[in-house]
């Protein structure tokens, strides 16, 4: 059976994400001992940098499906979207929280470190591998819940956007029909926005996904940004 896998680079995801979570909260000193043309990109930067960080924030938190396994960054869907978030005009800032090998228990564990700082969207793209390995659908279903519930928590006023999966039928038609319903119980249950499958019209053709058949290539991270454009729009706007 074939997994989400988890990139040999995941520990630098971590320290980018690391980084970039950082700057949301945290400035630098200027050092007095600096030239004066150094103090002036070190400003100009910093400015910039809290420009940025006034933006709200659209936080796409999920597996290798959202960290772009095996594409460029820029090739992965949340960058796409946030260039479409650009050309619209709007207001937002893309943060990209998507790490290869992530479950709903490796989600549940992190998302209070990741959920530092408020959000306006946040959009929950886990569950993907618990369903490839078979992991009984009620901890899949608890942990989705409580990282739903930690984000209203560290930010009630945020918006939660929820991408549906689906699964093959490895482990039987009765689990991965309730694999897929679950997706839309949660949706219901605490008022998410729900995008019904991310991998509408990429999920199970071949031109569209690397040899390992799971993961989309930079065309298909094209037509899942899409997916995700048509149901966020709406909320952005």
């Amino acid at each position: 059976m074939k997994f989400l896998h988890i990139r040999q680079t995941s520990y630098s995801v971590i320290s980018g994400l690391m980084l970039l979570l950082t700057a949301w909260g945290c400035g630098s000193s200027d050092s007095k001992t600096e030239s004066a043309s150094t103090t002036s990109a070190s400003k100009s930067a910093e400015t910039k940098s809290a420009t940025t960080a006034k933006k709200p924030i659209v936080l796409f938190y999920g597996n290798s499906l959202t960290a772009g396994y095996g594409v460029e960054p820029s090739q992965a869907f949340p960058a796409l979207v946030g260039q479409k978030i650009d050309s619209a005009g709007l207001n937002y800032q893309v943060v990209n929280a998507g790490l290869s090998g992530e479950t709903t228990a490796g989600g549940k564990s992190r998302i209070s470190w990741v959920m530092r700082q408020p959000v306006a969207i946040f959009v929950l793209e886990l569950g993907g591998n618990d369903g490839l390995r078979g992991i009984p659908l009620k901890s899949t279903r608890q942990n989705l819940q409580a990282i739903i519930d930690t984000v209203r928590l560290k930010s009630p006023q945020a918006t939660i956007v929820l991408a549906g999966m689906q699964i093959p039928p490895n482990l039987g038609t009765d689990y991965t029909r309730e694999f897929r319903g679950l997706f839309k119980e949660l949706a219901d249950k605490n008022k998410l926005v729900l995008i019904p499958f991310l991998l509408e019209g990429v999920g199970g053709i071949p031109k569209l996904n690397q040899p390992d058949g799971i993961h989309p290539t930079p065309a298909g991270h094209k037509i899942v940004a899409e997916t995700v454009w048509k149901v966020l729009q709406p909320v952005l706007q």
